[in-house]
């Protein structure tokens, strides 16, 4: 005679508890808890304060002119001076040798060897803003753009300037711009994360999770990390060899174990953090498939942001689903364009002309596609749009031979779109040569702080209280918002 199968002695339901020691179920314990099933209020770690989802949407405390940040990270330091940045007057100096200080992989230098531009400028838009021969697409877009020439950073080396342009801090262990704006606004979509990290299909950055980490924040702060090909969220799909049954079978389990689940919550204070975590699990299931399915999307729009181009495609498909993402309530997506190391990057140590060539190429029509396409849908007036690296490149060559560039962290060039930034305005200069930003000088926390501002918060009063100090993204000394970029 057949008997129902047991495991050690035990039933299935009763196997399914105990190898996840209680876990299993407090996702959904929490669901059901807030929607009344249990009969009672879930509470918090103390088993006194009602749980309230750390990462449900909030209010800004000042007035915001932007919803969502999509920050186009371009890792390596793209050269502002062969893109953004146009200096007539380098024009037939190739090659010169002159006196000039720079600092960067090399050291400190006092003169150097011109590098000419190798893209000719040409004037766009009303604004009459020049733009390089390697962005034609994105050129017809600079009456919604904001450049600042004048950007400064503390650090020529990529891990530590990375670091800050991300977290505001040259050291690890700081929270990350995206991991400020979700702390302090959460997510409009709760059943998606406040914070998306989408990397270069040829590798991550030099320093690697830090840069979207949340450092000393709880872990639910930190990015969801998106991959460019395959299945872009991992772990989404059910496990082999769970079925229906089993996962009724783990809902009878919960109804069973009620009040286990009430005293294992009480007094762990780190549970709270564990639950928000599984339940967003939980709810991505249901809802990330649609937001990634680009086969929604019409031909035109696709092709629009250059998926029908081999060479755009990837980060043409990246800027889509960004669009989709604040499209349903992600507050902050970070995409990267370049990984891993030298060429595979925007840093042109040796041969600007291949480097710049290939990783224009790869994101001047997405991006020019993803302005145009938030604008006709109405969502740019909500969405900042943030576009830059870790730092710029020197006016001069690196080596003896060749059109390679250094690190330039003493001026370079940002610029921002949507989401209350004035269109069609410059801010900041450089020198004649590019190599350092003499007018109107910003540093980094001053771009963190515009940000900040625009998503309707005090920079200097967003704080987090830790290691005895209330800490911020801008730092002790504090920032102001560029006031010219904001409309």
């Amino acid at each position: 005679m057949n008997k129902k199968p047991t495991f050690c002695g035990r039933t299935r339901r009763q196997m399914l508890w105990e190898l996840g020691c209680g876990f299993t179920g407090t996702a959904l314990a929490g669901l059901l808890s807030e929607d009344g099933f249990w009969g009672r209020q879930s509470h918090a770690a103390d088993n006194r304060v009602p749980f309230t989802n750390p990462l449900r949407a909030i209010q800004p405390p000042l007035p915001a002119k932007a919803k969502h940040v999509i920050f186009l990270y371009m890792y390596g330091g793209p050269s502002h001076i062969d893109t953004f940045d146009y200096k007539p007057s380098m024009v037939g100096m190739d090659g010169k040798t002159i006196e000039v200080k720079t600092f960067g992989r090399a050291g400190h230098r006092n003169q150097g060897r011109i590098v000419e531009p190798r893209w000719r400028f040409k004037q766009y838009g009303q604004s009459g803003k020049w733009v390089s021969d390697l962005f034609p697409h994105l050129g017809k877009c600079v009456d919604d753009i904001a450049f600042i020439h004048s950007m400064t950073a503390d650090s020529p080396i990529h891990g530590s300037a990375m670091l800050q342009m991300n977290s505001g801090r040259i050291i690890s262990g700081s929270p990350c711009l995206g991991s400020w704006v979700n702390y302090g606004l959460g997510t409009i979509n709760e059943n998606l994360p406040g914070f998306v990290v989408m990397l270069d299909p040829r590798g991550g950055p030099i320093s690697g999770a830090k840069n979207w980490s949340a450092g000393y924040m709880p872990a639910h702060y930190q990015a969801t990390v998106m991959k460019s090909k395959g299945t872009p969220i991992l772990n989404l799909n059910r496990p082999a060899g769970i079925s229906d049954g089993m996962q009724r079978d783990l809902l009878d389990t919960l109804r069973d174990y009620n009040d286990q689940h009430a005293a294992m919550r009480s007094g762990n204070s780190d549970l709270d953090a564990r639950i928000a975590s599984y339940e967003l699990a939980y709810q991505m299931q249901a809802s990330a498939p649609d937001a990634v399915d680009l086969s929604q999307e019409d031909a035109e729009t696709l092709n629009l942001y250059g998926l029908n181009d081999p060479t755009a495609a990837t980060f043409g498909k990246q800027c889509l689903l960004a669009r989709r993402l604040v499209e349903r309530g992600v507050r902050f997506v970070q995409i990267y364009s370049g990984g891993a190391h030298n060429d595979d990057n925007w840093d042109a140590h040796t041969d600007m002309e291949s480097n710049h060539n290939l990783h224009a190429k790869e994101t001047d029509q997405p991006i020019a596609g993803l302005l145009v396409d938030l604008k006709r849908r109405g969502l740019l007036e909500q969405t900042l749009i943030v576009w830059g690296g870790e730092f710029g490149r020197q006016p001069t060559a690196e080596y003896a031979e060749g059109s390679g560039r250094d690190h330039n962290a003493y001026g370079f060039t940002m610029w921002m779109a949507g989401g209350g930034v004035k269109g069609g305005v410059s801010v900041g200069k450089t020198d004649e040569l590019g190599a350092v930003a003499v007018e109107d000088r910003f540093h980094v926390r001053h771009l963190h702080a515009t940000i900040l501002e625009l998503m309707g918060f005090d920079p200097n009063a967003l704080t987090y209280f830790y290691g005895g100090l209330e800490q911020r993204l801008v730092g002790v000394e504090g920032a102001q918002a560029i006031s010219e970029l904001i409309a």
